[in-house]
């Protein structure tokens, strides 16, 4: 019996009648074994992952807010954030070099250079990072009197983290290379969210002190109990998949596709967090805590470009390997449709009930409500061109992409740090917004320009022949 069927036999009959059509229209999806099905049901399911943990990490800080205040909320919030950020950049590019060449490897039967792939990233990643933190606490032993006392303990166990936050990233991506969904997003998205929130509460039902010392506490131990149980079910599983054997390396061509990528995820991760770094050096962690409670609730909508972009980054890098640029074209058209329609009826939604989300984290959060309408016009600029950057580095045009992020993340913080001390929060946000519009305009003339793709979610995929194809890159 299929997924379809069971479906129906158990809705009601009223929501069986409205949902059948959506239902049936689900069901090539689910059971077509063609790669754009693929990669739609990858996209659904990254959808799904993506929705659930929107609901868990928004209900976990409203919880943790509630819990600390806004002053200790703040904290934690801003030294999570720069343990994300730079954790991220810890893996050098390679948690995304993995989703580009293993699809390559496998389909030439390179089993080893997979096994040397998978070794190499996991190993760079580790290195990275811990030279990072060990940096980081030399840093802040000798400079610590210029750091205010309530950021210093916390920012310590921030530095421990950082291995454990580069070697999931590279776990991630090396299990959305494989078409792994679930294991590639649940242990980041749903298990560690819901491992800190547990640890925190049993920390204060302990009677640890409600304050951000405690909740990085939770999340370091979270993190490395996530990432470790992650890792081992990633061994095994490539184990089978692989079987033992010999590594083999090709680290020049592997290090030429992945450090233009650190520096575009490196500007793409600042760039999202520019913001809340900029508000948490110049104004006090109160003031952190509201910024970061409204882009927390506004970011509701950028889990149908996560899902979006988890889904295409494999496709597009499958399409490009069989030089297909008429199908390359329609994907990509296709890709920023799926991106700007759900977003715009996610963002209405979640604007609708603003003032009542907000109100959860503490009655002083609702001031913030503003500020989540002007982060939401940047969300649906970026919505209608989809995953530009995806497809721009999977083609080959890493180094167009450290452009393009360069020139916005230098708009961003300029313009951020002028505004932030004259105007506050809503300086933050009108600046966030701008530079994600200009993000759109940048990508959509990289794409349209560079692989002759009109890429806007009410345009056709056009071919121009004119232009330079994809699998030049």
């Amino acid at each position: 019996m299929t997924v379809i069927e069971t479906a129906e036999r158990l809705l009601p009959l009223g929501l069986k009648n409205r949902l059948t059509p959506l239902l049936r229209r689900l069901e090539p999806i689910l059971r077509d074994d063609s790669e754009t099905a693929r990669a739609q049901r990858m996209a659904l399911i990254a959808f799904a992952i993506r929705i659930i943990s929107a609901a868990i990490a928004f209900l976990s800080q409203i919880i943790l807010a509630r819990l600390m205040g806004e002053f200790e909320y703040g904290i934690f919030a801003f030294v999570w954030v720069l343990v994300v950020v730079f954790g991220n950049l810890s893996c050098l590019g390679f948690h995304t070099a993995v989703i580009r060449f293993l699809p390559q490897h496998q389909n030439r039967g390179e089993s080893e250079l997979v096994r040397g792939l998978n070794w190499t990233a996991r190993i760079v990643a580790m290195l990275s990072a811990t030279t990072l933190a060990v940096s980081g606490l030399v840093f802040m032993t000798v400079f610590d009197s210029l750091v205010p006392d309530y950021w210093l303990i916390p920012v310590f166990l921030g530095l421990f983290t950082l291995p454990m936050i580069a070697l999931g990233d590279v776990l991630d991506g090396t299990a959305r290379a494989n078409g792994w969904a679930v294991t590639a997003l649940s242990p980041t998205y749903i298990i560690r969210p819901l491992l800190i929130l547990f640890l925190m509460l049993v920390a204060v039902w302990s009677g640890q002190p409600q304050s951000a010392r405690t909740a990085m506490e939770a999340a370091l131990a979270a993190t490395y109990i996530t990432t470790l149980f992650q890792f081992i079910r990633m061994t095994y599983r490539l184990r089978r998949q692989l079987g033992r054997g010999a590594l083999s390396f090709a680290l020049m061509p592997w290090f030429r596709f992945s450090l233009p990528l650190f520096l575009v995820d490196g500007i793409g991760f600042l760039l999202t967090n520019a913001d809340v770094v900029v508000v948490g050096f110049f104004l006090p962690p109160d003031q952190v805590a509201v910024y970061y409670a409204a882009a927390k609730t506004i970011a509701l909508v950028q889990f149908v470009y996560f899902s979006v972009k988890a889904a295409a980054a494999p496709r597009f890098a499958g399409i490009l390997a069989e030089h297909d640029q008429s199908s390359l074209a329609q994907f990509a058209a296709q890709a920023a449709r799926w991106s700007f329609w759900p977003a715009l009826v996610v963002g209405l939604s979640v604007l609708a009930m603003g003032e009542i989300l907000l109100g959860l984290f503490g009655p002083a959060f609702t001031s913030g409500y503003p500020l989540m309408v002007i982060l939401l016009a940047g969300i649906l600029a970026k919505a209608l061109v989809g995953p530009g950057e995806v497809l721009l580095n999977m083609a080959g045009r890493q180094s167009l992409c450290v452009a393009i992020y360069a020139v916005v993340l230098a708009f961003a913080v300029t313009v951020n740090i002028i505004i932030v001390p004259r105007f506050g929060l809503y300086g933050a946000a009108s600046a966030t917004a701008s530079a994600m519009m200009l993000e759109a305009v940048l990508l959509h003339i990289a794409v349209r320009k560079k692989l002759g793709i009109i890429l806007f979610a009410f345009a056709r995929a056009v071919k121009n022949p004119n232009t330079e194809g994809a699998s030049h890159g």
